[in-house]
């Protein structure tokens, strides 16, 4: 029997975005698919309804591919559906890129499905792009550690590592704990350490701005629920 294919579906990156930032070849699919793999129902239907293709949104089948979702959870959503076409959406940019959807590509690559990435915005490369820094050599780490000794320990190893080898260094936090990953990396870098901050990235309210610790101590930002993407790094000489 033949196997279905899994396609990885870009979604917007702000609350903001509409159906412009979609490309065709991303609709034309959704068209023509049944099945999609979700974080979040809700959004996920919100999503494709906001695209205007005349869906009949009742129609379509949604499996949650979460962080809670164990693999074999994952097998057995997946075992459902391998021989269709089926789409993976992210909450937010593209799939698989801090976004539990990796499962189900796993799954597809050791049950022969075919993997098909749609064009996209990843906030994660567009935080890279416009921080001024290396482009070319860099970690991304993630989410930021929630425990206070931890997330210390995290920015200490982060400075270490790119004073050793120069690598741009990316991670992010869940929205409504920005302010708290902020403010400690403002106590706990050295003031001279460049940081950029990518909020919003392509909504009505992007901010993207790279300045030294000691800049954005003394004009503090409110990103609290805002999506942010941070990194740390090195101007070229």
């Amino acid at each position: 029997m033949t196997k279905g294919n899994i396609f990885l579906i870009p979604t917007y990156l702000s609350e903001t975005n509409d159906k412009r930032f979609i490309s065709p070849m991303v609709t034309d699919i959704i068209q023509n698919l049944n099945q999609f793999l979700v974080e979040n129902v809700r959004t996920a239907r919100r999503f494709i309804s906001s695209l205007n293709l005349n869906i009949d949104i009742e129609t379509l089948q949604f499996e949650v591919i979460d962080k809670n979702t164990s693999m074999i959870q994952v097998h057995q959503i997946m075992k459902k559906y391998q021989n269709q076409d089926m789409g993976l959406l992210s909450e937010a940019g593209l799939p698989c890129l801090a976004d539990p959807g990796n499962l189900a590509v796993a799954f597809a690559h050791q049950h022969q499905m075919k993997i098909i990435s749609l064009p996209g915005a990843s906030a994660i490369q567009s935080a890279i792009m416009c921080s001024g820094f290396n482009g070319q050599q860099f970690v991304f780490h993630g989410y930021a550690p929630i425990q206070k000794d931890d997330l210390v320990r995290f920015i200490k190893n982060i400075v270490s590592d790119l004073q050793k080898n120069g690598y741009t260094q990316a991670f992010m936090e869940t929205p409504y704990r920005n302010m708290k990953l902020l403010e400690s990396l403002i106590q706990y870098l050295p003031g001279n350490t460049l940081l950029s901050i990518s909020a919003d990235i392509s909504g009505e309210n992007e901010m993207i701005e790279t300045k030294t610790i000691k800049e954005w101590s003394k004009n503090m930002i409110n990103i609290h629920k805002v999506p942010a993407v941070f990194c740390i790094g090195n101007f070229p000489e």
